[in-house]
């Protein structure tokens, strides 16, 4: 791990360690914090650990494939970048890599400056959402409805009874969202948008599973929920009762 002053911090997921340590040197000649990983395996470890930015993903890895990792780093940490490193040249790879999450592709064999642009590139889409995301949270920190209290500073949820509920990072920003448009129906393509931001399957039915699982943690009895309703062949409604 190269380290500098004050910088953005970007994984590098490559199975080949000359290009870790190619992109490691230049990167970090650049002013990021790098940090490397050669599979998924080792990815996780250290997302699990550190504050990401960025990931340069490579589409070829061992044991699992990158567009399979870029896909749960997109459900799992929305709002990390993910630049995809690829030596094929079937544009359909390429395209996949992006419905499925990445912000951007970078074909193998790739000139230094072209990665550094696109990282930069993309580290400017990252740092302007969040912008907008801390804005909103600081005019309206917490959240009350029957009871539960849910921080959006601390990104905590807290039921009537005072217990914390753990959230994965999507089953937060759904809620959000919900909860931010109560009382409006939210079709799947809409709810997709706005938790991942990007183009997806037009069959894709994560949203069906975030909600079934989101249910399980906040609702008496999923199978008939009073907070998060489904509303056939369209999508979904927050009903709960939003204290002023």
């Amino acid at each position: 791990m190269a380290t500098g002053p004050n910088e953005s911090h970007i994984l590098v997921v490559d199975d080949d360690a000359r290009i870790r340590t190619m992109l490691a040197r230049y990167l970090s000649g650049e002013g990021f914090r790098v940090s490397l990983a050669e599979n998924g395996d080792v990815m996780k470890d250290v997302l699990a650990k550190e504050a990401i930015d960025l990931i340069l993903l490579d589409l070829i890895l061992p044991r699992e494939d990158g567009l399979v990792l870029a896909r749960d780093i997109r459900r799992d940490y929305p709002h990390i970048g993910i630049v995809m490193l690829t030596g094929r040249s079937d544009m359909v790879d390429r395209v996949v890599g992006l419905e499925v999450g990445a912000d951007d592709y970078v074909a193998k064999p790739f000139h230094l400056r072209e990665v550094l642009a696109r990282i930069r590139s993309v580290l400017r889409r990252v740092q302007q959402a969040r912008a907008v995301r801390d804005h909103e949270k600081a005019e309206r920190p917490i959240i009350r409805f029957e009871g539960w209290q849910f921080d959006l500073q601390r990104r905590q949820l807290t039921t009537p009874t005072g217990q914390n509920v753990a959230l994965t990072t999507g089953e937060f920003e759904l809620l959000q969202i919900l909860i931010s448009h109560s009382g409006r129906v939210l079709h799947r393509d809409r709810l997709m948008n706005l938790t991942r931001g990007r183009a997806h399957d037009a069959l894709d039915r994560t949203i069906d599973a975030q909600v079934a699982r989101l249910r399980k943690k906040i609702e008496i009895d999923p199978r008939h929920p009073i907070f998060i309703k489904s509303v056939r062949n369209v999508g979904y409604v927050f009903t709960g009762d939003i204290e002023p």
